[in-house]
């Protein structure tokens, strides 16, 4: 079996992880708004991001989910975000 099949890759240091050591970002194809999509339950254009500081701070510096999501990122999931990391 192809590995990399089950494995999802960092948008920020490319490194390839499993899907449940990542925090997945979802853009919600009905309302467009970004959200963390914790159970797979929202239908969208999604990015995954390691959980650790590095990787989130480098997202928000270089807007890189803004970008890849093509949406402004709210203020309450950069909040959010660091909550994650916090667990």
């Amino acid at each position: 079996m192809d590995e990399k099949k089950f494995l999802r890759q960092c948008m920020c240091c490319r490194t390839f992880k499993k899907k449940d050591d990542l925090i997945r970002l979802t853009k919600d194809f009905k309302t467009s708004e970004i959200k963390i999509n914790t159970n797979n339950e929202i239908q969208g254009r999604s990015v995954y991001i390691c959980k650790n500081k590095d990787c989130i701070e480098k997202a928000f510096k270089k807007n890189r989910i803004e970008v890849l999501l093509k949406s402004k990122l709210p203020e309450d999931v950069k909040i959010d975000l660091y909550t994650v990391l916090k667990k």
